[in-house]
């Protein structure tokens, strides 16, 4: 039986289901119903904006996207969101799906706490981003109905303490390897869950580099610069 929240249809494949009970079963309910309406909100984005995409492959996408977070799926080194989009793509793989669409899903995944690149990419790859910042950072809010916002929570509550919620969930995701943090955002959360996490500088990263820029510079043997003193 289909189901339609806020006017958006929960995809009933058997792929889309065989997603739903494999994340029903491994998240806790924070991400489990977080997740879900990542797909309500990134779907209704789409509508609004006459976006051609595909509601299955965006269904993956955003069932996936926080399974990283999971210790069943966290790797010792990659960053959570690779992890998430690196068992959604082992996933794809044994329904046989296409390498294209699984790029576009695995492209989700990975870059959907990367601001300002995916809102140009593909609609799956956008719209999974959008749904994230709506349910998590709260950017659009006010483009979606009071209605829309109402069904879809109350289909998949947020706890009452959601903000400070997925912040933990963030901080057990990444605590234990916090070197996969550097240039993005999950930073900012071990800098606030994580009392000895200290941030890596990327300017600090470049003066401290191996490169020794103070010693003349060194020209190979095609270089112009040779050739013309040559002349």
């Amino acid at each position: 039986m289909t189901t339609t929240i806020a006017g958006i249809k929960i995809p009933d494949s058997q792929l889309a289901r065989a997603a739903t009970e494999l994340v029903r079963d491994t998240e806790p309910d924070l991400l489990y119903n977080h997740s879900r309406r990542v797909f309500l909100f990134g779907a209704l984005a789409g509508e609004r904006k006459h976006l051609d995409y595909d509601p299955e492959l965006l269904y993956i996408g955003a069932m996936f996207h926080d399974m990283g977070l999971v210790d069943a799926y966290s790797s010792k080194t990659n960053r959570f969101e690779v992890d998430g989009a690196n068992a959604a793509r082992d996933f794809l793989v044994q329904y046989g799906v296409n390498e294209y669409d699984i790029e576009q899903v695995w492209t989700s995944i990975a870059l959907h706490t990367t601001p300002g690149v995916p809102e140009h990419m593909k609609p799956v790859v956008a719209l999974v981003t959008a749904g994230v910042e709506m349910d998590v950072l709260g950017l659009a809010y006010h483009e979606f109905t009071d209605e829309q916002r109402i069904q879809v929570v109350a289909a998949h509550p947020r706890e009452r303490d959601f903000k400070n919620d997925i912040i933990d969930a963030f901080a057990h995701g990444t605590i234990k390897k916090p070197e996969s943090t550097f240039g993005n955002v999950k930073a900012d959360v071990l800098a606030l869950r994580d009392p000895e996490y200290k941030r890596l500088n990327f300017c600090q990263i470049i003066l401290g580099s191996a490169w020794d820029d103070s010693q003349s510079h060194v020209h190979h043997a095609g270089c112009a610069c040779n050739e013309s003193a040559a002349a």
